[in-house]
């Protein structure tokens, strides 16, 4: 779909509605939005079922006659499979699944995955106002269409529909209806406790149950939670981290395979793959590079030490809307106002992590950081911010050292100690670690927004600079205590990491091979965790999180939600 940009913020719709999202409109005007408009799209078992149903109708066949031949008495039986159609009269654009004409009529037939409805139709309102969108079509190009079938699938069932004047009507107003909601540029409201929400594959980007809670609307909750959770806990895909020197990621098959020194080392299957990650000297082939970015699969770079160079992706999200608020939004007040929230919910976390872990009395930093946590919320400027920030970040790693328990060294390797943050190079084996799962959380983050849309280049609270993920680091910074820290500490307390497991060379720290692939483990743990959602109340992991809380600070940037997310634990 083109869109023209308007100054006023308004969205031209296209010339033609494709049928299928006459469908889509009937069944849920907001998933028609996010489909046909922001261009979103993700598969889950009943969309790639309806695809294997309609494998057979996808390909092309067959032969429509002109319209001006049909009533030709010697002309046969004819069956045109997959044929695209418009009619700009009606402004309705289809393609086809089948076309039966025969005796003068032309006749469409739509594939669809399920069952026949028990209904007095015996057919769904979405289903017969597509088939109705296709007669019209059918009937501008000349032919004949007094009726159309759908074939439900499971039932092995064909349904007739009766074309009437009845149908064409609603069929026409809900096409009024689709312009006019595109044309406002404003995505409808979530269906409220609808059962149609848990089968939708886009409920994990719609959030229908989390924006009406923060809507005010009351959802119709399970008895143990606030709010339904409509999607998996955690993602079935994760990453491949390659990081042995000289090694060579190529694609075989179906698979991503490692190889070193000509030897397979690892194999890992493309559909359970969420990204690449390349540390140092390992190379890639193009085959491979070029099968990751047709599925989506991002490839990261690193340096040898975890500093995050940078990624290679596919095509870049298509909702070009999002991006144009998101440019908006950073010039205006929405930008402190954001960045407000996620200084205060940083040091409410930072205090949470001290309270929970310091083995000593931190009563008077606690009362310090709860100062700077409430005066980030009246912060008039971003530079009043970065100071609350910068001092509420001393206090904390002031007493950073309170919360590190595993004291073991030797004369070689003297313990784990941690005097002040330092970093570019960090100095301490402890810093070493704070900076490569800092590198790791601005990974992540970047994929996500990626992934909703934004740039991550443009942030709220960390200014533009060249090569810079600004907005990732904003978003991190709340989950910077909560993932990247708490990743650190359970790393040393539980022995992951021991002090002789670093190099030193000159001033600069670093972490051997093997032992980075053990922290790297651990910081995937972490990821992978599943944890009580502050405001939403279900278990998801911190990964989720992540998309979680994008996908909200996108609503709020389109105007849908009227505060930015916050996330603080207790």
């Amino acid at each position: 779909m083109v869109q023209s940009f308007d100054p006023s913020g308004a969205i031209e719709t296209p010339e033609f509605i494709p049928a299928r999202m006459l469908n889509e409109f009937s069944f849920c005007p907001r998933l028609c939005y996010l489909e046909w408009v922001e261009q979103e799209w993700r598969e889950n078992e009943w969309t790639l079922d309806g695809t294997r149903q309609h494998r057979r109708v996808d390909k092309p066949g067959g032969a429509l006659p002109d319209a001006d031949k049909m009533d030709d008495p010697e002309s046969e039986t004819i069956h045109a499979r997959s044929v695209t159609l418009s009619a700009p009269g009606a402004g309705f654009i289809a393609k086809l699944d089948l076309i039966e004409a025969d005796d003068g009529e032309a006749l469409p037939v739509e594939y669809k995955r399920g069952a026949v409805p028990d209904n007095e139709d015996q057919s769904w309102e979405p289903d017969r106002v597509q088939l109705a969108a296709q007669a019209l079509v059918l009937r501008e190009n000349g032919y004949r269409c007094s009726s159309g079938v759908i074939y439900y699938a499971q039932s092995r069932r064909r349904v007739t529909v009766p074309i009437d004047a009845s149908l064409i009507e609603r069929t026409n107003e809900l096409a009024r209806e689709l312009r006019q909601t595109t044309e406002r540029g404003a995505i409808p409201p979530p269906l409220v406790d609808s059962p149609k929400c848990p089968g939708c594959s886009l409920v994990g980007i719609c959030l229908p149950d989390e924006t009406n809670y923060a809507l005010g609307l009351e959802p119709a909750a399970a008895e143990e939670e606030t709010v339904r959770r409509l999607y998996p806990a955690r993602d079935d895909a994760s990453p491949l981290y390659a990081q042995e020197q000289g090694a060579y990621v190529g694609k075989s098959g179906e698979e991503v395979t490692v190889k070193k020194h000509g030897a397979v080392v690892a194999k890992i299957r493309l559909m359970e793959l969420s990204h690449v990650c390349l540390f140092g000297s390992v190379q890639i082939s193009t085959q491979a590079v070029q099968q990751l970015m047709k599925r989506e699969i991002p490839v990261l770079y690193f340096s040898y030490g975890g500093w995050f160079n940078g990624l290679c992706s596919g095509m870049p999200h298509k909702n070009i809307e999002l991006r144009r608020q998101q440019y908006r939004a950073s010039e205006t007040e929405t930008a402190l106002k954001i960045a407000q929230t996620l200084v205060r919910d940083k040091i409410q976390n930072t205090r949470t992590l001290l309270r929970r872990n310091s083995s000593v009395d931190v009563d008077a930093a606690m009362t310090e950081l709860k100062q700077m946590e409430d005066r980030s919320l009246t912060a008039n400027a971003f530079d009043s911010l970065l100071g609350i920030e910068g001092n509420a970040g001393r206090i904390y790693f002031q007493h950073f050292a309170t919360m590190i328990k595993n004291k073991e060294g030797s004369a070689e390797t003297p313990p784990f100690d941690f005097q002040s943050r330092n970093r570019r190079p960090p100095r301490d084996p402890v810093n070493a670690l704070l900076s490569l799962a800092y590198s790791m959380l601005a990974k992540d983050l970047t994929l996500t927004l990626l992934t909703v849309g934004f740039d991550p280049y443009l942030g709220f609270y960390h200014q533009p600079r060249y090569g810079r993920p600004a907005l990732a680091l904003d978003l991190m910074e709340p989950f910077r205590p909560l993932i990247a820290d708490s990743t650190v500490l359970t790393s040393i307390n539980t022995g992951v990491v021991a002090p002789n497991d670093f190099i030193k060379a000159g001033d600069a720290v670093s972490l051997k091979p093997d032992a980075r692939k053990r922290f790297i483990m651990a910081y995937e743990r972490r990821m992978d965790a599943l944890i009580t959602h502050p405001v939403f109340n279900y278990r998801v992991s911190y990964r989720r999180v992540l998309e979680i809380q994008a996908r909200l600070l996108a609503r709020f940037l389109t105007g849908e939600l009227q505060a930015p997310p916050t996330f603080t634990t207790r």
